[in-house]
């Protein structure tokens, strides 16, 4: 009998144990994903993810309130019990409908109408006219989840940012850095223009490479935005009528960057998005007018020189990357590693970065309609729909959807209707 409580005593002892040990490796991996220093502490950013200090997290309590169980009741007579029934129901329908979410965390039922609170936010806003924090605050009624604070660049606090510093390429900056530190010891710029970063409001516009774009004459009104953001090599030169020639950001990697001098333009940033190790060395490279090594390991011809100074040149933070891949399209984690159909296109990557620094949001050229195998693949060659191929690293069908919700909820606004 001894035997047998000393047995039991000892299975009780090692479930707790295993219960203990569970729930500090849980905290341990929820901590990897704050913008947290090794010492608890948070990384605080401005309203449009801009760092400005640190300070301990605070701790929100969320208070569930059910309603109250329903009594039982001694039997009564079935008229008293029906009449009752029939003065409860429309009490039950005219309660708020409990918000039901996708697996990733967006709402299910999408509405074009804003949330009755935003909608008396913004009513006396005129067509035109920026609305201070639209985009972030529809993104969060769709998708709970999301937090704002999130720097556009790299800055030379970078290896304090739990989100990316234990992730490699193109989802973090783990392995990298030497690299990154060389880099910013030489641009010595992690921000955008003074005249930019001084703006109360801001609003923002991801021009993609899509036909679609094509013999629209968009280009006045693609040149209204605060800040106009281009893809890897899309001209603008000779094509101002249907896409501006106002360019703020060009984000690229090596593979896509412009490889003709006279094309970039002067007043723009040069914003590196890492996919690969190789590319923050080719980089380094291009800040320190070095020479570009063929066998470097890139897929393609890359440029060799791009004519802008040290400080325009800004490292896109990887955290738009993961987010996108992970949190809102649901491509496969694969360990945190790239691999097959995980890596989204620089075209969402750019919108996530949007959403986090951005008042306003809006997209054109983006969207493919395979249903048009002759229609333009692209605004600046007579390439054709059709010669689109299955990708290896993308899921367009999932980058689909997720585009699509945020269209349809109005969290950002497609002026060429491609979505």
């Amino acid at each position: 009998m001894g035997l047998l409580v000393f047995m039991r005593n000892l299975l009780l002892a090692l479930c707790l144990f295993l219960v203990l040990g569970f729930l500090y490796y849980s905290a341990w991996k929820l901590h990897l994903l704050r913008w947290e220093d090794s010492n608890s502490m948070v990384l605080s950013f401005d309203s449009v993810g801009h760092t400005i200090g640190s300070g301990r997290r605070e701790r929100k309590t969320v208070t569930l309130v059910l309603p109250p169980s329903n009594p039982s009741h001694p039997a009564a007579d079935p008229g008293t019990d029906r009449a009752q029934k029939e003065t409860k129901e429309p009490m039950a329908a005219a309660g708020p409908a409990i918000p039901k979410y996708d697996k990733l965390g967006f709402l299910l039922n999408l509405d074009s109408k804003l949330p009755p609170e935003l909608a008396s936010k913004y009513a006396n806003y005129s067509d035109g006219v920026c609305k201070p924090g639209y985009a972030s605050a529809l993104m969060t009624a769709i998708f709970p989840k999301f937090s704002k604070p999130a720097p556009m660049f790299l800055d030379d606090s970078f290896r304090k940012w739990a989100r990316i510093r234990d992730f490699v390429p193109p989802f973090g900056i783990k392995g990298q850095d030497n690299l990154i530190k060389a880099i910013l010891a030489a641009t010595k710029d992690y921000r955008l223009t003074p005249a930019l970063d001084s703006l109360s409001c801001r609003r923002c516009i991801i021009v993609g490479n899509g036909g679609v774009l094509a013999n629209k004459s968009l280009g006045l009104k693609i040149d209204e935005y605060d800040i106009v953001v281009r893809l890897n090599s899309a001209p603008v030169k000779g094509f101002e009528k249907d896409v501006g020639g106002k360019t703020t950001l060009r984000i690229t990697y090596p593979e896509g960057a412009i490889q003709k001098m006279e094309q970039y333009e002067k007043d723009s940033l040069f914003v590196l998005a890492g996919f690969k190790w190789q590319d923050f060395k080719w980089l380094k490279y291009i800040v320190y007018k070095e020479k570009v090594s063929a066998a470097d390991g890139f897929w393609k011809s890359v440029a060799t020189r791009v004519p802008k100074e040290p400080h325009e040149i800004r490292i896109l933070n990887p955290y738009f990357i993961q987010e996108a891949a992970f949190s809102f399209i649901g491509l496969p984690f694969n360990n945190g590693l790239m691999g097959r159909g995980n890596i989204p296109t620089l075209g969402s990557v750019a919108i996530t970065m949007a959403l986090h620094n951005c008042d306003e949001v809006a997209v054109a050229g983006f969207g493919y309609d395979m249903s048009l195998p002759n229609a333009p693949l692209h605004y600046y060659e007579n390439i054709k729909m059709s010669a689109i191929k299955e990708s290896w690293t993308h899921n367009i069908q999932r980058e689909k959807e997720f585009l699509r919700k945020l269209v349809k909820a109005r969290v950002i606004t497609d002026l060429t209707s491609g979505i």
